[in-house]
């Protein structure tokens, strides 16, 4: 007789857990609480689905257990996960190390999961909320929406809190706790950072190479170089967003946090001055307002100039050398305050989750209860952006699906 796993969740980990787990010979359901499986692969990418990444190393993900993400990869890495998609019918196309599908939609690997499960004999059924899950003598018993269940083993791949509209309620972390599981807090990840000043709604659009630098009761914590973009309320970006997590854990811990934001990166302190000293004589004849032209964008401009106390309608000669200090510094350090990280509804990914301590990295298996595997980003694994998270699905629903069909 077949053994039974059910699976809590379709999304990309709860999708390969189940592919895997028929390939493995087990009889498998997925219980998918919207009206479809896999709504947030579509909003992967940009909606290309960025799927996995070249470069994969333990700095690109973050977790309380800091080699449990690349020991889940080893287990089913980059290569294996290449080779999964190619015979699905995906073509990868590499763009300096980030890889997506070649037809550049993430329906494409939405479809081609779909269908593998539908191949397999999976049974799919959606609508359908969990509402416990209890361990039993003979394996589980789930009360569901739909009805109750026994299965052989339950892997929960739930999601976490992050994008709720394509499903991820934070559902799963109850039914993880419910089974004696430690909930690391889940706080929005990969998400924009609301920060104080008037001057933001004048730099709205703004899109601009910057270094940024994280500092919580003025301790720097993170750092992250890219394109910055500049909206009404604050800052996003994929710097921003790299950095977003520790700004979460910090606000969360009541914490004054802050952002260096360096708009010269390419040129150290001291280079900065003197460029703006040989400019201001070379330009001493234009306004103010024209010293940065061909520099910085036009509205960033007028806001450091006004910050360091230099009037846009006055003569470049007129900028006096403590008003060339200030406008460095405004430069190239350039401190807003956070008061806020954007809602879970903005974020990609949560930080926290349920605790890595307690679960084996390379069968997915709970060490607390034998026969429930867990997989995805209820997890308290985040990565940074570049097809990092959807590795770690891909993963630890491979581990958790193959595992939990063979029972071990």
């Amino acid at each position: 007789m077949k053994r039974t796993v059910m699976i809590a969740g379709g999304g990309a980990s709860g999708l390969t857990a189940a592919i895997w787990a028929a390939r493995t010979g087990a009889k498998v359901t997925v219980l998918e609480h919207m009206d479809r499986v896999g709504k947030k692969i579509l909003s992967t990418g940009n909606g290309r689905c960025n799927l996995t990444n070249l470069y994969m190393e333990k700095e690109c993900y973050r977790c309380g257990q800091p080699e449990f993400p690349m020991d889940v990869i080893r287990g089913f890495d980059v290569k294996a996960t290449l080779d999964f998609f190619r015979e699905l019918g995906i073509l990868p196309k590499d763009r300096q190390g980030y890889v997506y599908p070649n037809s550049d939609q993430a329906a494409s690997v939405l479809d081609v999961l779909r269908s593998e499960n539908v191949h397999r004999n999976v049974e799919m059924i959606c609508g359908c909320d969990v509402k416990r899950i209890k361990k039993t003598r003979a394996g589980f018993e789930l009360i569901t929406s739909a009805g109750n269940y026994k299965p052989d083993a339950v892997i929960l791949a739930a999601g976490s809190k992050a994008a709720p509209s394509t499903g991820s309620d934070g559902s799963g972390y109850e039914l993880a706790a419910g089974l004696g599981h430690r909930i690391i807090k889940p706080l929005p990840a990969l998400v924009q950072l609301r920060c104080e000043g008037k001057f933001f709604k004048q730099l709205t659009g703004v899109r601009t190479d910057a270094e940024l630098c994280l500092l919580a009761d003025g301790k720097p914590l993170a750092r992250d170089r890219g394109e910055l973009q500049l909206t009404d309320y604050g800052i996003s970006g994929i710097p921003t967003f790299q950095i977003s997590r520790f700004a979460s854990v910090a606000l969360d811990r009541k914490k004054k946090v802050s952002v260096s934001i360096d708009f010269l990166p390419d040129m150290s302190l001291d280079e900065t001055w003197e460029f703006l000293k040989a400019r201001i004589r070379r330009m001493h004849y234009k306004r103010c307002d024209e010293l940065l032209t061909g520099v910085l964008n036009k509205k960033l401009a007028a806001v450091l100039l006004k910050q360091a106390g230099i009037n846009g309608d006055g003569a470049v000669s007129s900028i006096s050398p403590d008003q060339v200090k200030s406008l460095t510094g405004q430069i190239k350090k350039f401190v807003v305050k956070v008061s806020a990280v954007n809602p879970y509804e903005n974020a990609q990914v949560c930080c926290g989750g349920v605790d890595t301590a307690e679960i084996v990295s390379s069968t997915m298996e709970s060490k607390l209860v034998k026969g429930l595997y867990i997989a995805g980003e209820l997890l308290d694994v985040d990565g940074i952006c570049g097809g990092y998270n959807l590795q770690f699905a891909w993963s630890s629903g491979a581990l958790a699906g193959i595992h939990a069909a063979k029972g071990n």
